[in-house]
């Protein structure tokens, strides 16, 4: 029994990266399966909103259904209904409705 203990004493600790990888394959997981297709996500959008042009159909990300007027380095002015416009931060545009989709303001 002591010679099992005394052998298991002497025994040599596994190196350093050993210990280290499962902490190093977390972070490769959470990076392919979280934080790249959020990065790929939020270029797309950028790209989208960065080709924004007037007559674009869009949606805001409060929900806000409506037809681009005017477009300027950082704001969209877009007309809800016949008589209201709305100025909104361009980054806060959720999506672009394709041509053939409806609108509030048809």
């Amino acid at each position: 029994m002591f010679e099992m203990l005394a052998a298991a004493a002497s025994a040599e600790a596994p190196p350093a990266w050993i210990q280290w990888a499962p902490i190093i394959g977390m972070v490769v997981i959470f990076w392919f399966l979280i934080i790249r297709p959020q990065m790929k996500r939020q270029k797309e959008h950028q790209a989208k909103i960065s080709g924004l042009k007037k007559g674009d159909q869009v949606v805001t990300a409060g929900g806000l259904v409506g037809k681009v007027a005017k477009v300027d380095e950082h704001y969209a002015e877009i007309d809800l209904a016949q008589g209201v416009r709305v100025k909104a931060v361009k980054s806060t545009i959720g999506d672009i409705i394709p041509p053939g989709g409806s609108a509030a303001n048809d």
